[in-house]
């Protein structure tokens, strides 16, 4: 009966609704309208509107920007994070901002600091109960966060230790999505540790010139070059008192390059040139080569085969080369000189006493007239304005004379 009164209520109501719609508009429409969204309370659907309030600004933003940018400091704020709410709301958006803080207070490497930031997570809390809570992703965000936790100790090469499975199970279990990316890293880690050949040795940016012979050999790629240190970077303090600083300039040559300069043409010069860039990680180097242009090299006699008594005369045909093939390029085949010597100084006004102390190995460097080719850095560009007025010959009478300042140099 209960069931029955509901069905005839309901076609009552669809009755009158019906009935307001066929009405006619009139001035007492307002309350009719309203009754008829009473009968029908759904509404209409519509795009979302963008709302431009600006998003919330963590409240630890401000910490992370106030405080001194060291490890004790960035430690201080997330305990200040914990001890605030035993709940500990908005740790997603403080672990967030943690991680995007970290290069800035130099703990990107720091194991004990990433125990620290998954240390921020409520314990016992996202831990699912049965089997299907592990199989829809429990707490979605709180694991997406977690994972990308792992994935930034991953990209800076940072392994986990027992301490942070241990934290990951406390906090999600031993089924979630940041246990299996744990496990993945601990697999993974250990089996690549070893496979670069040319490991980076830790805290090599400090020492300029470690950095530099060890940025030489890797370029030179030959175990009998051999590495002079012209100059170590020391300070001097001058009669009146100011104080001088030497850079430093360390320069690589191998017996096969003093071989090629000694067969160098007298008649053509040899190049300096540079800088080029080098990046080791994040320390960009700039090294400097000296080499000589492609027609430099000294033109061999040819035997010619009619005149041999021991080769006949033959001739030598491609007859798989089509004649619609054009292989006028070739990148095998192209020859850009030969380099003698490489250097890496800390000042441009270096070079030439890295020239004066190849001479000792290199006697042919005081026959042989060197030119310094040399282009300024990324810091250092500068578009040159011309004037619209200027006539032909002041342009030309310029570029004589910058060529006449770089042979003097």
């Amino acid at each position: 009966m209960r069931t029955l009164r509901w069905l005839v209520s309901a076609q009552n109501l669809c009755a009158s609704a019906r009935w307001l719609s066929w009405a006619e508009p009139c001035k007492s429409h307002k309350p009719l309208v309203s009754l008829a969204r009473m009968a029908h309370t759904s509404s209409t659907p519509a795009p979302p509107k963008d709302s431009n309030t600006p998003k919330a600004v963590t409240p630890f933003e401000e910490h992370f920007s106030t405080q001194q940018k060291d490890k004790a400091s960035f430690v201080q704020v997330l305990d200040l994070f914990c001890g605030r709410d035993v709940r500990r709301r908005g740790h997603v958006e403080m672990i967030e901002a943690a991680l995007k803080w970290m290069p800035e207070f130099g703990v990107e490497k720091d194991l004990e600091v990433y125990n620290k930031i998954l240390d921020v997570f409520p314990k016992e809390v996202f831990v699912p109960k049965n089997f299907i809570q592990s199989m829809f992703n429990h707490y979605p965000r709180q694991q997406e966060c977690a994972v990308k936790v792992l994935d930034q100790m991953e990209s800076y090469g940072v392994c986990p230790d027992v301490n942070t499975c241990f934290l990951i199970t406390q906090t999600f279990g031993k089924l979630s999505h940041p246990m299996k990316k744990y496990r993945r890293i601990m697999y993974w880690f250990p089996r690549f540790k070893y496979t670069n050949p040319y490991l980076i040795p830790a805290g090599i940016e400090a020492d300029p010139v470690s950095l530099s012979k060890y940025c030489l050999e890797r370029i030179a790629d030959d175990r009998d070059a051999r590495i002079t240190v012209y100059q170590l970077p020391s300070t001097e303090q001058c009669d009146d008192g100011t104080i001088k600083e030497h850079t430093h300039l360390v320069g690589i040559q191998s017996q096969d390059q003093i071989a090629l300069l000694e067969e160098h043409d007298r008649n053509y010069p040899v190049l300096v040139e540079g800088p080029f860039n080098l990046w080791l990680k994040k320390t960009c180097v700039n090294y400097y080569i000296l080499r000589a242009e492609p027609s430099a090299k000294k033109k061999e006699k040819i035997l010619d085969p009619e005149r041999s008594l021991y080769y006949p005369i033959y001739l030598d045909l491609d007859l798989e080369r089509d004649l619609g093939e054009d292989h006028t390029f070739d990148v095998d085949e192209v020859d850009e000189g030969p380099v003698y010597a490489m250097c890496m100084a800390g000042d441009e006004k270096l070079l030439a006493k890295w020239i004066q102390g190849l001479q000792e190995t290199n006697p042919i460097l005081g026959e042989v007239p060197v030119l310094f080719r040399l282009t300024s850095g990324p810091q250092e560009l500068s578009l040159s304005v011309k004037q619209t007025d200027s006539s032909p010959q002041d342009s030309d009478e310029e570029t004589t004379q910058g060529e006449r300042l770089r042979m003097e140099r």
